[in-house]
């Protein structure tokens, strides 16, 4: 650990003793931290981890190569290819693993050209690249290019109308995965795509007993740039002079003018506790150098926004930042893969106001383990879609979770006649021509 084990014991001193009660920072002050600490300790109360049935990556070093073939579908370039041409913002932004995913898939030794031997299909449709001037995936035209998409295979090819669709996988790393939209309120009235309900969906949103996440889906990270974090990476040896970090909104006042709605309350409770806490490097403003902060830091806030994740649980990972993560009934990526209860600190929501207590609280040799476990190559790799692709990075983690879901049961084939699926459910509008 270097210089963070020399900086801890002295730092630490000093920020437990900002916050603690006199008692408390006089014992730490006298060089009695770790009994001053535990005696005010506040055992966190964060949200249960949830392993869902289909997570990918039961260990970081399966190989999924050999243990399933995928079929892609060769759709029109409309559906993909014509989009990314159209608005390039695509590529960078967090939703892009459903760009990745493709191209990985296109060269991958999983891959077979020959339909009757796959396993799995795959749709090579991007539901997230039709963008707003601000960048944001417009909400009302993502279902109907899925479900043009859709319709375009089943008319084509008769692998869909066999199973209605049980043994494909689509990527759906919106807001509210097939949900399509980036309100919870607005997703949850609209629900899943009907169509998309017997297939399985690989998906950055996770929740507990959400309307948004059915059973057996495979959640992903989200996409960050790993060349670029690679651009920023500084020595591990430097000191994490940070204690708490953090770069984001705290209200959205565009979509949320009242500030209650927005990340239900938690961005905003961090702002109005902790916004002249020395202890607490938060602010709206994003620095050229908030990688490099972020590797400074000992903890990285990982707040719910309008949905549960975000990529700032990438970039915490990646740079060895513990992730405070504050999103209740999340359903974390890659939960058999990576061990979220031994590096992470979860809390409440309703907990945020007592933040400063629980992270000063934290023993210095917890810290220390967490961070010795941030530092394995291999649980960043799982966080990661790299170009090209490397071993146990999260394209193969998702192909492992496929894997693991074989053979599929006979009970998935529909009988002649038999329809499973209503074309004509959900809402109107998405019903339209796209």
């Amino acid at each position: 650990m270097g210089s963070r084990t020399g900086w801890l014991p002295v730092a630490f001193l000093l920020v437990a003793a900002s916050v603690l009660s006199p008692p408390a920072a006089a014992a730490a002050a006298s060089g009695e931290a770790e009994h001053a600490v535990q005696q005010h300790s506040e055992r966190i109360s964060g949200p249960r981890l949830v392993f869902l049935v289909g997570s990918a990556g039961d260990v970081l070093e399966d190989n999924p190569v050999g243990r399933l073939k995928v079929f892609i579908y060769d759709l029109p370039r409309k559906y993909n290819k014509k989009m990314v041409t159209k608005d390039p913002r695509c590529l960078n932004h967090m939703f892009a693993a459903e760009i990745f995913m493709h191209r990985f898939l296109l060269s991958s030794a999983v891959r077979t050209l020959n339909p009757k031997e796959a396993d799995w299909f795959y749709t090579p449709v991007y539901t997230t690249c039709d963008l707003t001037p601000a960048g944001l995936p417009l909400p009302f035209k993502s279902p109907r290019v899925m479900r043009s998409a859709i319709q375009y295979i089943s008319n084509k090819w008769p692998f869909w109308n066999r199973t209605d669709g049980a043994d494909h996988f689509f990527v759906v790393p919106h807001d509210f995965a097939a949900c399509f939209h980036y309100q919870e309120e607005k997703a949850i009235g609209r629900g899943i795509l009907p169509l998309l309900r017997r297939a399985t969906l690989v998906q950055t949103f996770g929740q507990e007993n959400h309307v948004c996440l059915k059973e057996g889906s495979i959640i992903i990270p989200p996409y960050a740039p790993p060349q670029k974090m690679q651009a920023h990476l500084i020595s591990p040896d430097t000191p994490r002079s940070i204690f708490v970090y953090f770069r984001g909104l705290f209200y959205d006042t565009g979509n949320d003018p009242e500030g209650g709605y927005y990340a239900r309350g938690a961005r905003a409770s961090l702002w109005e506790n902790f916004k002249s806490n020395p202890l607490f490097d938060i602010s709206t403003d994003h620095p050229a150098t908030y990688y490099e902060d972020m590797q400074r830091a000992v903890f990285c806030l990982c707040p719910l926004g309008w949905a549960p994740w975000s990529p700032r649980l990438v970039e915490a990972v990646v740079f060895g930042c513990i992730p405070v993560i504050i999103a209740d009934d999340i359903v974390l990526p890659f939960a058999d893969a990576i061990p979220w209860e031994e590096i992470g600190v979860f809390v409440e929501e309703k907990d945020v106001p007592k933040l400063d207590t629980i992270l000063t609280s934290m023993p210095i040799d917890d810290i220390l383990r967490k961070q010795r476990l941030l530092a394995n190559p291999s649980m960043k790799q799982a966080m990661l879609f790299p170009q090209p692709a490397q071993p146990r990075d999260a394209f193969h983690q998702i192909l492992n979770g496929l894997a693991r879901k074989l053979p599929h049961p006979k009970g998935i084939y529909l009988q002649p006649g038999e329809e499973r699926l209503n074309w004509t459910a959900g809402p109107v509008g998405d019903l339209k021509p796209w």
